[in-house]
This record gives structure tokens, C-alpha cells and sequence, in this order.
């Protein structure tokens, strides 16, 4: 991206020069942290050894001026020694300084990631506050920064938190598709959307089977922007704006959280609006499926026999797995059209969350170099993904004698493995195709993440693409 050209600055940054003044933040790491220290004034060093401060990772230490005031802080990195996790611990800084402008001092880490880590660091959802105002502790652009992709990343990623976190009353699929049009006006896209019954006569019967019980009426929104005559590449994000179970209801502690059961569709709409900002040479497809999984007396129930896009005959062990079903068919229509690269993005099994918990999104990919390519450039960004193998042995749990396949497996084991296999049956058609488990919520903060929802895996996809489909 072109780092001179001029873009409007978020109120967390300040470009250098002028009257701006700022206070140094010093970054400190190791046992012998306090051999970088030498550089401070006396006072100060005496000040940080009488408060204890030993430079654990995301501390924060303000430190005095001679009269008293504050002069700076000091940012503890602990014992990390990845560079881009250490870089991101910089999210601390803007939750623990008071209101005023900094800037980094002798940082020796990723200088777009330490700055990327403030404004996400300093992000705040008060939809709902009735005191909302906080101002902002703005700091100082590092000289050279690539200004463009710094703001289009965090801006993305503040959208995406944001529609995570509103709750459900606010956020049903009509809403959904008023922030997928809000995005596609700002980037020049084609919006298109099938609702309700049209469901069913454009063949989308899964879509429709699984929204049909809720006074929101579902439907598939779709966007697609870019050269036709560009690489393809198409996304696919589940979103369920509030998930029951449907009649395999949920107890109440695990339906407190299904707000974000929406977000893979915030995952992939964050994805799309950086590559749309920084116009990627794809023709970029987007598809969301976009539901309440409600209860009433028309809900679909364990032991149907379902209809899909594709011609797949679906029987339900457990209408709490509605998410794949919604994909199954809004996979089938996209690869109809013979995407290079086809990736779906869900909040869709609490098993990858037992076997890598939440901060480790589970994926799924169906070429080996494309996997490779995207785990080094998930490394790079601390946006970090664990590929998990589309088993084939596995794809026989999924046999019915009732129909073509069970939607679940016929076990408790490899939960989301069986899922993953079940979403390629209905790809055949995609040069690569790839599927994100995500959790897309962070159970605590830590650095730039902050605890709430956090569209998992958008990052290090936009990390590849540059790479693959840059300028």
C-alpha cells in the first residue's frame, strides 16, 4: 500500500510535528529487565525497584516527573519471546495511561504491530453506556508507518468487535443485512438478499428450515465486488443472530453468550472490508446466511429428513447444530461458481473449544501450501490458527439409513472434525477450500485483545491475501 498517501486518522493517533507533545513509553522484557532501565533518570529507576514492578507481560508502570507529574511509563513484556505476541502486548498501554499523548520509545518490536495493538487496545463498546464519552490517549504515528493498512485494519476489526457484541434485540438478521449494505455502499459492492419464502423457491431449504420457527424472518445475503475477471474468491460466514438450540434447547449459562453465535459473519464481513479497503485483486464473493434458531411449533425437529441445495437428503440428530446446515446450502451456491478460493468462517462446535480452548481457532483447508502460507503469515500478526485434518475415515459417523447423511456424528468423539467433514460435501467444485471453527470471543483481556467479541482468523486471512493478492 502507498504509505504517503494521506488518510484520516482515528482519534487514538496523531500524526508527528507540530505542538504535539507526548511522554515516552519505554518497553522492558527479561529477568534483567532492569539493564534497559539505565537509560532513565535516577529517580525513576529508584521509583520502579520501591513500587516492586517486575516487567511482567502487559504491566504497566507510570513513571514521575521531577515536580511530581507523570513523564511516561514503562511496558512490562515478561518472558515472551514470540515477537509478534510481545508486539501486541502494547494493547495494555491505552487502558492503564492516563488521558493524554504518548509515543514509543527504543522499541526493537514490530513497529505496525506495537501501533496496530494501541488502537485495539483501546477499544471500548458503550452502545449501552449512559456515560459513554472516553477520550481517547492518542498516540504519536511511529515515521513511515504504512498509515492506510494500520487504519483499514483496526477500523475492520472495531466493526467486526462491534457487531459481536450487540446483543441479540438489536442485532436479528435484518439488522445483519443493514451493516452487510452499510459495508458494501462504502466499497462500491452489489448487494443481494433472499428472504423468507423465497428461500425455499430459490432452493435454499436448509437456510429456511432452520429460520422458519422465529418472527425474524431469515435469509442469505450475499455482496460481491470487483474485477469479474480477477482471481475468485469467495467467503462464507454463519450467521445465527441468536441461537437457542431450537427444540434440543440450551441451558440457560450456554445460551447467555449466543449473541456471537453471528460471529463468522462478522469474521468474514471484517475480512471483506479490509480486502475491499485495500483493493485486492479478487472478484470477492460474499455469502451469509443469516437466522434466529428459535423455538415454535413450526421449529424443525431431531429425527427430520431435510432437502438441500445440493441435492443431499440431511437428517437432524441435534437442531443445536444449525449452523452447518445454513452453510451447507449458502456453500452449495457458492460453489457453483468455481471460487479459487472458497473459505467458510463459524462459530460452529464447542469441540475444537475442548481441544484448543478459546484464543486457538481450529481450521480446515484442503491444500497444503495454502495452509502453510496462511499459518506463517497467522504467526506474523499474532492472529494465531491450528490446522486440524479433514479426517476421511471419519466422514462414515456421519452415515443414516433414513437419508443421504447425518448432520452430526453418531458420537461424542472428533466433534469438530465430523462437522468439517460434513461442509466439504457440499464443495467439489473450489480450487481451495477452507473452513475457520472459530470462537470468535475472547474470555478475557490480555495485550490488544480485550474481553469480548474478537472476529478470530480476519487478520492473518488478510495477512495472506496481501501477499497473495497485493498491489
Amino acid at each position: 500500500m502507498n504509505k504517503s498517501e494521506s488518510v484520516k486518522l482515528p482519534a487514538c493517533f496523531v500524526r508527528p510535528g507540530g505542538r504535539v507533545r507526548s511522554k515516552p513509553v519505554l518497553s522492558v522484557a527479561g529477568e534483567n529487565f532492569k539493564d534497559d532501565l539505565k537509560r532513565l533518570p535516577s529517580f525513576q529507576r529508584n521509583w520502579i525497584e520501591s513500587a516492586g514492578w517486575k516487567a511482567e507481560a502487559g504491566s504497566v508502570l507510570l513513571l514521575p516527573e521531577s515536580d511530581g507529574g507523570i513523564a511516561g511509563a514503562v511496558l512490562g513484556l515478561g518472558k515472551e519471546a514470540d515477537p509478534a505476541r510481545r508486539a501486541m502486548l502494547a494493547g495494555a498501554l491505552p487502558r492503564a495511561l492516563p488521558t493524554g499523548s504518548y509515543h514509543f520509545e527504543h522499541s526493537s518490536d514490530d513497529v505496525f504491530l506495537t501501533t496496530l495493538a494501541w488502537a485495539m487496545g483501546g477499544y471500548r463498546f458503550t452502545r449501552y453506556k449512559s456515560e459513554n464519552a472516553v477520550e481517547p490517549r492518542r498516540l504519536v504515528l511511529p515515521k513511515g508507518i504504512d498509515e492506510k493498512r494500520l487504519i483499514l485494519t483496526s477500523e475492520a476489526v472495531v466493526a467486526g468487535r462491534d457487531l459481536i457484541n450487540t446483543p441479540a434485540n438489536d442485532l436479528g438478521p435484518a439488522e445483519l443485512e443493514q451493516a452487510v449494505r452499510k459495508l458494501a455502499r462504502t466499497h462500491g459492492a452489489k448487494v443481494k438478499v433472499v428472504t423468507g419464502e423465497a428461500l425455499l423457491k430459490q432452493n435454499f431449504p436448509l437456510i429456511h428450515a432452520v429460520g422458519r420457527a422465529s418472527d425474524r424472518v431469515p435469509r442469505l445475503i450475499e455482496f460481491t465486488w470487483g474485477s469479474p475477471r480477477a482471481p475468485k474468491v469467495t467467503l462464507v460466514g454463519k450467521g445465527i443472530t441468536y441461537d437457542t438450540g431450537g427444540l434440543s434447547i440450551k441451558p440457560t449459562p450456554s445460551m447467555v453468550l449466543m449473541k456471537k453465535d453471528m460471529g463468522g459473519a462478522a469474521a468474514v464481513l471484517t475480512l471483506a472490508s479490509m480486502i475491499m479497503g485495500a483493493k485486492l485483486k479478487v472478484r470477492l464473493r460474499v455469502l451469509i446466511p443469516a437466522a434466529d434458531n428459535a423455538i415454535s411449533g413450526n421449529a424443525f425437529r431431531p429425527g427430520d429428513v431435510l432437502a438441500s441445495r445440493k441435492g443431499l437428503s440431511v437428517e437432524i440428530g441435534n437442531t443445536d447444530a444449525e449452523g452447518r446446515l445454513v452453510l451447507a446450502d449458502a456453500l452449495a451456491l457458492a460453489d457453483e461458481q468455481k471460487p479459487d478460493v472458497l473459505l467458510t468462517m463459524a462459530t460452529l462446535t464447542g469441540a475444537a473449544r475442548v481441544a484448543l480452548g478459546p484464543d486457538l481457532p481450529a481450521f480446515y483447508s484442503t491444500d497444503d501450501a495454502f495452509a502453510d502460507e496462511l499459518l506463517a503469515k497467522a504467526g506474523e500478526i499474532d492472529d494465531p490458527l491450528w490446522r486440524m485434518p479433514f479426517w476421511e475415515p471419519y466422514d462414515a459417523r456421519l452415515s443414516t439409513k433414513t437419508g443421504d447423511v447425518n448432520h452430526i456424528s453418531d458420537g461424542h468423539f472428533a466433534g469438530s472434525i465430523t462437522a468439517a467433514m460434513f461442509l466439504k460435501r457440499f464443495v467439489s467444485n473450489a480450487g481451495v477450500y477452507a473452513h475457520f471453527d472459530i470462537y470468535g470471543w475472547a474470555p478475557r483481556t490480555r495485550g490488544a485483545r480485550l474481553e469480548g467479541g474478537e472476529p478470530q482468523g480476519a487478520r492473518a486471512l488478510f495477512n495472506a491475501f496481501c501477499s497473495k493478492f497485493g498491489q
